[in-house]
C-alpha cells in the first residue's frame, strides 16, 4: 500500500504531471489539494481510465480538494462538522483495508495582521477537534495534506527569517503538536533527512535550484499506520517539470 500528498496548484495545468505519477508509481491513494476546479469540470473520466476511484468537494478558481484510490472507498466525508465554511479544504473517506484517509489543506494565513490568520487559527482548532472526534471512531487513520504549517526549525531554509511569521508561528506550531497529541506520528519527520524535508518551493528567486524550500505538507499517520510504513519520499523530479506546481508529491509506502 502507498499513500500520497500533492498540492497540485491546479488540477487542469497539471492533469498530465498526475496522469504520471499515477502510471509510474500506481500508489493506492493519492490526496490531491489546491485542484481549483468545480464538482462540474472534475476531470473523473480521465482518472478513472487510469484504473483509479475519485471523490472530490471542489469549487472554481480557489482550493479544492480530492482523493483517488484504486479500491473503491466508503464512508464519504465533506468538510468540517459544525464548523460553517464555504470553502473547499476538507475531504475524508475510508479505504478498502479500513484506513480511515483524511485529506486536508489548511489555509495560509497571509499575514498576521490579516483576518485570514485568524480565520486559520480558528479553521485549526475546529479541525484538530474534529481528529479528535474521528480517532475514537476509526482504529487507522492517515491525514494528508499541505497543512501550511513548517512544524520545526529545520523544516524551513532560513529560521532566522521565519520565525514568528506565518506558517511558523508558536501559535500555528502548537496547533500541529496538538493534533500530533491524538495519537499520530508525523510521517515526514520520522523518515527525512534535513536535506530531503522540503516539499515546496516558491516560483520566485529561483528558489527550487537553491534549495530555499520549506516542510509544509505532511503526511500524519495513527500508531497501527505508522508501524506498516517503510519509507516516505518527497518526489522532487516533479517540482522539475515544465509547468510545475510548486510542490512536490510526497508518497508514503507500508507493508
Amino acid at each position: 500500500m502507498s499513500l500520497v500528498t500533492w498540492n497540485v496548484n491546479s488540477l487542469k495545468v497539471r492533469l498530465p504531471h498526475l496522469h504520471t505519477l499515477l502510471q509510474e508509481y500506481t500508489p493506492s491513494v493519492v490526496c490531491l489539494q489546491e485542484t481549483k476546479t468545480e464538482d462540474r469540470t472534475f476531470p473523473k473520466e480521465s482518472i478513472e481510465q487510469l484504473g483509479y476511484s475519485v471523490i472530490y468537494h471542489g469549487q472554481k478558481t480557489y482550493n479544492g480538494v480530492a482523493i483517488l484510490s484504486l479500491e473503491q472507498m466508503s464512508d464519504v466525508h465533506i468538510g468540517i462538522p459544525d464548523f460553517q465554511d464555504d470553502q473547499a479544504r476538507v475531504i475524508a473517506a475510508t479505504s478498502a483495508d479500513g484506513v480511515r484517509v483524511i485529506n486536508v489543506y489548511v489555509p495560509n494565513g497571509d499575514s498576521l495582521e490579516s483576518p485570514k490568520f485568524q480565520y486559520k487559527l480558528s479553521w485549526l482548532r475546529a479541525f484538530v477537534d474534529y481528529v479528535r472526534r474521528e480517532v475514537t471512531s476509526y482504529s487507522s487513520l492517515a491525514i494528508l495534506g499541505d497543512f501550511n504549517i513548517a512544524p520545526k526549525e529545520e523544516d524551513v531554509y532560513d529560521a532566522d527569517t521565519f520565525r514568528e511569521k506565518v506558517l511558523c508561528t508558536t501559535q500555528e506550531r502548537d496547533l500541529f503538536q496538538e493534533l500530533l497529541s491524538l495519537g499520530f506520528h508525523d510521517g515526514l519527520d520520522g523518515f527525512l533527512g534535513e536535506q530531503d524535508r522540503f516539499t515546496w518551493w516558491d516560483y520566485r528567486m529561483n528558489a527550487f535550484r537553491r534549495k530555499l524550500g520549506l516542510r509544509i505538507d505532511h503526511i500524519l499517520m495513527s500508531e497501527s499506520a505508522h508501524q506498516e510504513c517503510v519509507s516516505v519520499e518527497v518526489l522532487k523530479s516533479f517540482r522539475k517539470l515544465e509547468r510545475p506546481s510548486d510542490h512536490a508529491p510526497v508518497i508514503a509506502s507500508f507493508k
